[in-house]
C-alpha cells in the first residue's frame, strides 16, 4: 500500500475517534504495518460503519410493534409438498431432473462455521455424528450430488459423466484450509475436482459493547469474525462466482447451510417448483407446530407487501399462538425458515451489486459476545467472564424484501424428511449429534419399510447410503427382506 493511501486510511480512523488502533504503530515492522492498514482499508468509511452499528443496536433494542404481518398468500407464493398432488410433485421432480441433466444447476454450500459448540475447532462439515458408516456431513452431501447426476442421466439417456452439477463451497478464513484439505484427502468424495470450487466469505470487525470502538486482536490485527450467512452475496461478488455461473451455463442455484444432515442437495422437486413457478427466489420451510419454538418465520410484511423473515422475538405471544382459521390444528404463522434457498442466476447478476451496496438490503445484526481482545489501556489480552463486545453479522434472508411477491416462492416440506440441524454438543438432546444420527437413520428405515422391507426389531434402524438412494427411490430390492440394526445398505 502506497504512503498516500496509508495516510488517507489513517486519517479516516483518527477522525472517527479510533486513535487506540495506532498506539503500537512505532513497535510494528513494515509488514505488520502494511497488514494492519490492509485490514483497516476494508472499511473505507469507519465513521459510517460505526453509525451502522449504532443503527443496528437501536433496532435490536426496540420492539417492532409497528410492523404487521400475515402468512404468504397461497395463491401466488406458498405451496406445500404435504398436500400437493402426486402429479404435481412428479412434474416438479421431472423438471428439476431435466435442468440437472442439461447442466443448468449449481449448488452453493455455506460452510464457513466452526464446530465450536460441538467442542471442535474443525469445520462443521467434517463432523461425524456417529452413523454406522461414519460418513461426515460433507461426504453425505457430495454423495447425494453423485446420485442425482445418475438419476438425471437415466431420465435423459445421458451418461452421468456428461452432466456437470458443480459444488461451490463457501468457507471462511478459519475453515478454508481444513475444508479444502479434507476434500483433497478424500478425493472430493467422488466428484470431479473441477466441479468443486472453494471461495471465502468475508469478515466484519468486532466493536466495543457501546458500539463506539473497533477492537484489536493483536497490535497489528483487527478483531474480525465471519460476516454471517448474509455475507453470501458479497462473497459471490468478490470472488466472481456469478460470472463463473454464467461461463458454465448455470441458470439455477440451490444454496444451503452445511449443518442440516437431511438436506436434499439440489432437490429436483424444489428446483422444478421454482423453475415452473418462474420465481426469482424461493425458500424451503418446515411446519412450526410448537408456539414456543425459537425459529424465524417466512411471512408477508403487510406494510410493504413484500416477503420477509421475522425472528421469534419480533412476534407477540398472542400472534405466535394464533391458530389457522381453516384448520385449528395448525398455527397461523408456521412457515419456519431452514436456510435453504433457490436463486435464478440472472436475478443474482442483476441484484447482488445493489444488495451489497447498501445497509437497506443487508443491515448489520448485533451479537453480544465474550471477546478476547487486546486492551490498549492495560496492553494485555482480556479474557472476559461476561459479554464485552459486539460482533456484526448479516442475514441471507434480509434481501427477500426486494423480491416482488409474485416472483418469490415458499415451499413447505416435511421436517422429518428434510431438516435436522447440527447445532449443539453431544448430550444436549436437541439439534445435536444424537438427534441428527437418529433422524437420518429413521428416514432410511422409513424408505425400507415403504418398499416392503422390514427390520429385525421395533427399535432397529438402518442406514441407506446416498449412493444407493437419493429420496427412497430404487429400493424395490428390499421388499420382503429383513434388515438388522445399523445395517448399511
Amino acid at each position: 500500500m502506497i504512503a498516500s493511501t496509508m495516510n488517507s486510511v489513517k486519517r479516516a480512523y483518527l477522525s472517527a475517534g479510533q486513535e487506540h488502533l495506532f498506539k503500537y504503530w512505532n513497535e510494528l515492522t513494515d509488514d505488520e504495518r502494511s497488514s494492519l492498514m490492509e485490514q483497516l482499508s476494508n472499511i473505507p468509511d469507519p465513521a459510517k460503519f460505526l453509525q451502522d452499528v449504532q443503527n443496528a443496536m437501536d433496532y435490536s433494542s426496540s420492539i417492532s410493534e409497528s410492523r404487521e404481518f400475515e402468512p404468504l398468500p397461497k395463491s401466488t407464493s406458498y405451496s406445500s409438498v404435504l398436500d400437493s398432488s402426486k402429479d404435481t410433485l412428479e412434474a416438479w421432480n421431472n423438471k428439476g431432473l431435466e435442468l440437472i441433466a442439461k447442466s443448468k444447476v449449481a449448488v452453493v454450500l455455506m460452510a464457513g462455521g466452526q464446530g465450536t459448540r460441538l467442542g471442535s475447532c474443525n469445520p462443521k462439515g467434517i463432523y461425524d455424528v456417529g452413523l454406522p458408516s461414519h460418513k461426515s456431513l460433507f461426504q453425505l452431501q457430495c454423495e447425494r450430488i453423485i446420485k442425482l447426476k445418475q438419476l438425471a442421466a437415466s431420465k435423459s439417456l445421458k451418461k452421468d459423466f456428461q452432466i456437470s452439477l458443480p459444488l461451490y463451497v463457501m468457507t471462511s478464513c478459519p475453515t478454508r484450509v481444513a475444508t479444502e484439505t479434507f476434500f483433497v484427502d478424500h478425493a472430493y468424495f467422488g466428484l470431479p475436482s473441477g466441479d468443486v470450487i472453494f471461495f471465502n466469505q468475508g469478515t466484519l470487525p468486532a466493536v466495543s459493547l457501546d458500539g463506539k470502538k473497533f477492537l484489536l486482536s493483536s497490535k497489528s490485527s483487527l478483531y474480525q469474525s465471519p460476516d454471517g450467512n448474509g455475507g453470501f452475496y458479497k462473497a459471490l461478488h468478490d470472488n466472481q462466482i456469478v460470472e463463473d455461473f454464467e461461463k458454465r451455463g448455470i441458470e439455477h442455484v440451490h444454496a444451503y447451510c452445511v449443518d442440516n444432515i437431511l438436506v436434499k442437495v439440489a432437490d429436483p422437486v424444489f428446483l422444478g417448483y421454482s423453475a415452473l413457478g418462474n420465481y426469482q427466489v424461493t425458500t424451503k420451510v418446515v411446519r412450526k407446530s410448537d408456539p414456543l419454538e425459537k425459529v424465524g418465520l417466512i411471512v408477508l410484511d403487510k406494510n410493504t407487501q413484500a416477503p420477509c423473515v421475522i425472528e421469534y422475538s419480533e412476534i407477540t405471544e398472542q400472534l405466535s399462538q394464533k391458530r389457522d382459521p381453516t384448520d385449528a390444528h395448525l398455527l397461523y404463522f408456521r412457515a419456519a425458515n431452514i436456510v435453504t434457498h433457490y436463486y435464478k442466476v440472472d436475478f443474482l447478476k442483476q441484484m447482488v451489486p445493489e444488495w451489497i451496496s447498501s445497509r437497506k438490503h443487508l443491515p448489520y445484526h448485533i451479537a453480544k459476545k465474550k471477546i478476547n481482545y487486546l486492551d490498549s489501556t492495560s496492553d494485555s489480552i482480556l479474557t472476559p467472564k461476561e459479554v464485552n463486545g459486539l460482533k456484526m453479522e448479516q442475514f441471507i434472508f434480509d434481501v427477500f424484501q426486494s423480491v416482488k411477491l409474485d416472483r418469490f416462492g415458499c415451499l413447505e416440506v416435511d421436517r422429518s424428511l428434510e431438516f435436522s440441524p447440527l447445532k449443539n454438543s453431544s448430550g444436549t438432546g436437541f439439534n445435536c449429534p444424537e438427534t441428527c444420527r437418529k433422524d437420518c437413520l429413521r428416514r432410511s428405515t422409513g424408505w425400507i419399510i415403504a418398499n416392503g422391507g422390514k427390520v429385525d426389531t421395533s427399535d432397529s434402524l438402518v442406514e441407506i447410503s446416498p449412493l444407493t438412494s437419493y429420496n427412497g427411490e430404487g429400493l424395490e430390492f428390499s421388499s420382503g427382506r429383513i434388515y438388522k440394526n445399523e445395517e448399511i445398505i
